[in-house]
């Protein structure tokens, strides 16, 4: 008798350390459940894992299975969705597979990380399209940093990029082009639309043409913001219906 219930302590202890060691595995999966790099592809499922072999459909998809200051990358050229960001996180179309928005009656990109970080867009295409075209291409309402590095804007109705006021963010725009922004019912839509007074745009190699003005600083038609729009290093802002100016120009040739 003595020896059957030292076999079923015995039992009972492995059994309890099994189910300890289960209870730790799952808690480390949960732990590791978002990765460092995720990817998208036009032939991906939102099902999938975002990995490199079974990448995610669009960016929506895979932000939710992308850690805070990841990085999702584009596979192969496709539409990838209108998607909202609220963590740190690094959006690149990777070279040679540009990755492409198409937003009707909303907008293609939102940024919004209440407690601060930075959000890199980088090798985008957005392009209001549809009966109702996009508003804005990239809506910025709170950020520590935003850098825009070769993306293509065309055809909003609103703003190209629109700061929030409360956004007190840092805005680098870089080798992007801006087209065709012009709602032509309001005197603040632009390329480039700075409303909050605690941010400045820093704007370089980038081209602003077919809209209604390259940069707008009014919070609404009749009071302008206190914000900064500093160009420097060869920029083009020709074309547009009505003209504007940056608040600063640096090192410009």
């Amino acid at each position: 008798m003595q020896i059957i219930a030292s076999i079923g302590k015995t039992v009972r202890a492995r059994l309890a350390a099994c189910a300890v060691l289960a209870g730790m595995a799952f808690l480390s999966a949960g732990a590791h459940a978002q990765a460092t790099r995720t990817w998208v592809s036009g032939v991906g499922d939102d099902v999938n894992p975002c990995s490199r072999t079974a990448p995610c459909q669009t960016f929506a998809g895979a932000i939710s299975k992308t850690a805070s200051g990841g990085e999702i990358d584009v596979l192969d050229p496709g539409g990838f969705g209108a998607v909202t960001i609220t963590k740190p996180i690094i959006l690149d179309g990777s070279q040679g597979s540009i990755g492409s928005i198409l937003f009707s009656a909303t907008n293609a990109i939102n940024i919004n990380l209440p407690t601060g970080g930075t959000v890199v867009l980088r090798n985008l295409s957005l392009t209001g399209s549809g009966t109702t075209l996009g508003l804005n291409a990239i809506r910025i309402i709170k950020a520590d940093q935003v850098f825009i590095e070769n993306v293509k804007i065309q055809t909003a109705s609103r703003a190209g990029i629109l700061i929030d006021p409360g956004a007190e963010a840092k805005v680098f725009v870089q080798n992007t082009s801006i087209y065709n922004v012009n709602s032509g019912t309001t005197d603040s839509s632009a390329a480039i639309h700075l409303k909050s007074d605690a941010s400045v745009v820093y704007v370089s190699n980038t081209t602003i043409s077919g809209s209604h003005q390259a940069f707008s600083l009014l919070k609404d038609d009749d009071t302008p913001s206190t914000g900064k729009i500093i160009s420097f290093n060869n920029n083009r802002f020709e074309g547009n219906t009505e003209p504007s100016s940056p608040t600063d120009i640096i090192y410009e040739r």
